[in-house]
C-alpha cells in the first residue's frame, strides 16, 4: 500500500483521535487566544515507517509550528492501534501549581482514551 492509501485508510480513526486531543486541550480551560495550534489530520506531514515487529508499514503523522519545530505526532500501528501526542507547553489556566506539557490519546477504533500530561511547577 502506498502512502496516500495509508493516509486515506486511517482518516476516520485519525479524525477521531484529533478530536479527542482537541477535547482534552479544551477541557483544560484555556481561552481561545491561548492555544495557537490544534492537531488537524490534514495539516500533518505523513511518512511510512517499517514496523520492527511485523515488518509492515506504519503511518506516522507529524505536526509542526511556524518555526518547523515538531509539536505533535500520531502513529498508526499495524495491529490497528494508535498513539498520539500534541504539545501544549503552557501553565495550567486554573491550577497555579501545574504546567501542561501536552495531551495524549491512544487506543483503536473501538476504544479511544485521552489525557493531559501535567507536570508540577517548580517551587
Amino acid at each position: 500500500m502506498e502512502l496516500s492509501e495509508h493516509v486515506a485508510t486511517n482518516r476516520p480513526l485519525a479524525e477521531c483521535a484529533c478530536q479527542r486531543l482537541n477535547e482534552e486541550i479544551n477541557k483544560l480551560g484555556f481561552s481561545a487566544t491561548d492555544i495557537k495550534h490544534y492537531p488537524h489530520y490534514d495539516e500533518a506531514s505523513f511518512v511510512l515507517i517499517k514496523d520492527p515487529f511485523t515488518g509492515g508499514q506504519n503511518l506516522s503523522c507529524y505536526w509542526y509550528d511556524e518555526l518547523k519545530q515538531r509539536i505533535g505526532r500520531l502513529q498508526f500501528n499495524s495491529d490497528g492501534s494508535f498513539y498520539a501526542e500534541f504539545d501544549v507547553i503552557k501553565p495550567h489556566p486554573s491550577k497555579a501549581k501545574w504546567f501542561v506539557e501536552g495531551v495524549t490519546a491512544w487506543g483503536n477504533a473501538g476504544n479511544i482514551k485521552a489525557e493531559a500530561k501535567l507536570l508540577p511547577m517548580p517551587s
